[in-house]
């Protein structure tokens, strides 16, 4: 078709696993050494397999992938972690190249893939939005003309002349998506480095993928939040171990991803590879219980719910913290529930071991949640698992007039009364 922009055929990427270098000489040096004495990689994160033993193995990140993208479309990309998403992403915009297929693309590609990606952290934020635009192929003067556009939308106007290197991780992510964004690309590809910026920076960014659509140019969206993905995306694409899964009307998509979670009652967490973190602790099970320790495979608004997490510990710890994040089914976040919040930290030890949370009274409308694991300290990970559980919640009679109350009204049941006069 003449407005197609993207035609991607027979897309294939694989990685041999156990070759990459760490990033640096003299730690290949290290590996090398230990390697050649039939020593363990001494970069191997803790409780992982040998590197070394995974030398001739190989995966594949993308999987014979095809489809077109037309002009002036917001495709959505959702998909577990490590099901390829921001692989395909890389390839569209050259970072990396295919193992076999074939990638036509017709226009200018803008992306924002990573925190500071094509940012120098030696020049100031003025001279990378110059710097930015000319990769992009901008004549100076085109640039110019956008300047205080971007700085404007970026809000770090304050520190634009500020080597890039001492900006945070959120101001890195506002200067590079105003760049991205205004610099007139026909192509915009995102990926989930919005998640990096504060709930009122990515609700603009959000408004300004809309525009930037609605102005007849293309973008590709990879993103965990099923609510941005709904509001930006008229067709969404799942991948699922490089391949895709789906590809059709987004609410569609969103639904047949929830599907495929597919987690009840108990969930053995030892085989997910989506996870992050460092791999000392590792979250290897969650289970639900009622107040009288019967497990359940659906929660009661207004009941006490317990949920039992189970871990192996793999090196001494000083100190960890577990969290249980609730979600919407669309990602959107609702609370937390952390042993940070208590007075008494609890000690843990190398070994298995079992952690409750209790809820005494389910403050949930009957629907389906996503629940987020993770074992941390600060801001460190040990391991983090997303959209680790399904959990579904029915009402009965939580309010005692015979009316269910469902999660389109309100995710949240309160109890209040009222008084006339």
């Amino acid at each position: 078709m003449s407005n197609t922009v993207i035609s991607i055929e027979h897309l294939t990427k694989q990685y041999d696993l156990g070759v990459i270098g760490t990033g640096t000489l003299s730690r290949d040096l290290e590996r090398w050494w230990a390697r050649v004495r039939h020593h363990p990689d001494p970069y191997t994160k803790i409780g992982h397999e040998d590197t070394f033993n995974r030398i001739g193995e190989s995966i594949l990140a993308l999987d014979d992938v095809s489809f077109t993208v037309r002009q002036g479309e917001a495709l959505g990309i959702i998909g577990r972690n490590g099901a390829g998403k921001s692989t395909l992403l890389k390839i569209l915009s050259r970072v990396t190249a295919p193992s076999s297929g074939k990638v036509k693309i017709k226009g200018r590609i803008g992306s924002l893939l990573e925190v500071g990606t094509g940012f120098h952290p030696e020049l100031t934020g003025r001279e990378n939005v110059f710097l930015n635009g000319a990769i992009l192929g901008m004549k100076k003067d085109e640039v110019q003309r956008k300047f205080d556009e971007i700085v404007d939308f970026s809000g770090v106007e304050k520190f634009i002349d500020t080597p890039v290197k001492r900006y945070s991780s959120g101001m890195y992510v506002r200067l590079a998506f105003a760049v991205a964004a205004h610099l007139d690309p026909e192509i915009l590809i995102v990926d989930e480095v919005l998640a990096v910026g504060d709930a009122e920076f990515q609700k603009k960014c959000l408004g300004k993928m809309g525009d930037v659509a609605s102005h007849g140019r293309t973008i590709l969206f990879v993103s965990h939040n099923m609510s941005a993905i709904n509001n930006l995306c008229d067709r969404t694409i799942i991948l699922n171990s490089g391949r895709i899964c789906y590809i059709g009307k987004t609410d569609q998509a969103i639904q047949e991803y929830q599907n495929t979670i597919n987690i009840r009652g108990t969930q053995d967490l030892r085989n997910r590879i989506d996870r992050e973190g460092d791999g000392a602790i590792r979250i290897t099970k969650v289970s639900l219980f009622d107040s009288d320790d019967h497990p359940l495979d659906v929660a009661i608004s207004g009941k006490t719910l317990r949920i039992n997490l189970e871990y192996e510990v793999y090196k001494k710890l000083s100190l960890v913290d577990f969290a249980i994040g609730f979600r919407t089914n669309l990602g959107e976040p609702l609370f937390i529930c952390s042993t940070s919040h208590l007075s008494e930290k609890i000690e843990i030890l190398p070994g298995h071991g079992k952690i409750s949370c209790e809820l005494h009274s389910l403050p949930l409308a009957s629907g389906v949640y996503l629940l987020n694991l993770a074992a941390y300290r600060g801001n460190y990970n040990y391991d983090w698992i997303k959209q680790a559980y399904k959990l579904e919640v029915q009402t009965i009679d939580f309010f005692g007039n015979g009316s269910d109350v469902s999660v389109g009204h309100s995710p949240f049941l309160v109890k209040s009364n009222w008084y006339k006069g």
